[in-house]
């Protein structure tokens, strides 16, 4: 019966042109809105790393020593001594110590000029925790780390500006006053959102130079930004001993146990730290969040965008109310026909699926009229200048959702008309004819 359906549908469709394109549009328009914004909200909510991020642990502390400048979160970063303990206790699967900088970077043999470029100074476990793709190469070895080595990991981007995309491992790269070698050149990667930075713009792009985290420190001088300092220090280029948080660590967890025992650790370390007198607050400021729960708490959805999504599904509501009137209109017009159905011997069951058809039909020209406006809406975000802007694409999720959702809403929408044509009393309409 399906196919009957369909085809008085279409029948019916072509008998009233201006009224269906009315209903279409009404659909397409919401349409359009709603998976715009559900479309961005979807992108910028989404796992960065979703075959890992369960394991992987942003440990916090609060190292801030005046008992006065209490605040209900720790600070998204760690002072170096905090850090470095952590670190070095080894207490994790594994764990990366990091902290970034902007460099002065260039080809001693090149004709480029010197480009101004961020680099992460980290450890070893880095690439193997965040699943980090290699084109050429690979990262450098624990005991790089251990004899603080003058070798760096370059991004894509890099590699092709410098060297033209071929194979530039071995080649030399001068890092501020060092020379770096290149042992390992990354494919593209860009963490959608950029999980592991704390004080980075969600959707920021990688760095462009990684190297070992002694071996950054030494290259760089001491010049790295404080984010927040609770004494000023003696010596702004001896970060090692200051007041500041600059520093951050990730640890890799494969287990509950273990995310419970590494919990203990941090308060245990915490407490520890408390009744030396070098922090005011102890285990009550330890945090220990996995990727998901580290970026809920960041806040990684702006808030403007969560505000558009539930504008846009205000305004589906609105057409979806219009649809509703309209199709009350179009099968109330149709009263006529319909009883002389029902007087043939047509159930008002029958009735009400083929109306249900009808809408649904209308749901599906909807769903493309939807789907372009959406492609549409998205172009427009790309040209918007926020760091999400590029990933405003659509996926082959959410395109079939906007058909989903059409055909959802037209059926919704259709189901009071068609309840009220399907008790359409035949006797009256033939009287009237």
């Amino acid at each position: 019966m399906f196919g009957y359906y369909f085809n008085l549908a279409m029948l019916s469709l072509k008998r009233n042109k201006v009224l269906t394109v009315l209903m279409v549009l009404a659909i397409a328009v919401g349409i359009g809105a709603s998976m715009t914004t559900l479309t961005v909200v979807h992108l910028l909510s989404g796992d960065p790393i979703p075959n890992k991020s369960s394991e992987l642990y942003f440990p916090q502390v609060d190292p801030e020593t005046p008992a006065s400048a209490r605040h209900p979160e720790p600070y998204p970063a760690m002072d170096y001594r905090s850090a470095t303990d952590l670190w070095n206790a080894h207490r994790a699967d594994r764990q990366a110590i990091i902290t970034a900088s902007a460099v002065k970077v260039r080809v001693p043999d090149g004709s480029h000029p010197p480009l101004m470029l961020s680099m992460l100074s980290t450890s070893s476990d880095f690439f193997q925790m965040f699943d980090v793709p290699f084109q050429y190469g690979s990262g450098w070895s624990s005991g790089d780390d251990a004899s603080h080595a003058r070798v760096t990991v370059i991004s894509a981007d890099l590699n092709q500006k410098l060297f033209g995309g071929a194979n530039s491992v071995g080649r030399i790269l001068r890092v501020q006053d060092s020379d770096m070698r290149i042992v390992g050149v990354l494919k593209s990667w860009r963490p959608a959102p950029l999980f592991y930075d704390p004080w980075s713009q969600n959707f920021s792009k990688t760095e462009d130079v990684f190297t070992p985290f002694s071996s950054g420190l030494e290259i760089n001088k001491g010049n790295f930004q404080p984010y927040t300092c609770w004494q000023v220090p003696k010596d702004p280029r001896d970060m090692q001993n200051s007041d500041c948080v600059w520093v951050w660590l990730w640890v890799e967890l494969d287990s509950p146990a273990k995310v419970r025992d590494y919990a203990r650790f941090l308060g245990g370390y915490a407490d520890g730290q408390k009744a030396l007198g070098r922090f005011a607050i102890g285990r009550e400021h330890v945090r220990l969040r996995n990727v998901m729960t580290w970026l809920e708490a960041r806040g990684q959805v702006p808030g403007d965008v969560r505000l558009q999504a539930w504008l846009a599904f205000a305004f589906l509501v609105i057409c979806l109310f219009n649809a509703v009137g309209l199709l009350l209109a179009k099968f109330l017009r149709r009263s006529g026909e319909i009883g002389v159905r029902r007087a043939l011997g047509a159930s008002r069951r029958a009735i009400f699926s083929q109306c249900l058809v009808e809408a649904g039909v209308i749901g599906l020209l909807g769903g493309i009229g939807g789907w372009l406006l959406t492609l549409g809406g998205l172009w427009l975000v790309r040209q918007q200048p926020v760091d999400y802007a590029h990933l405003a694409h659509l996926d082959t999720g959410m395109f079939l959702v906007t058909f989903v959702m059409a055909v959802g809403t037209s059926l919704l929408a259709g189901v009071i008309p068609a309840l009220r044509a399907s008790r359409v009393v035949p006797a009256w309409q033939l009287k009237a004819l």
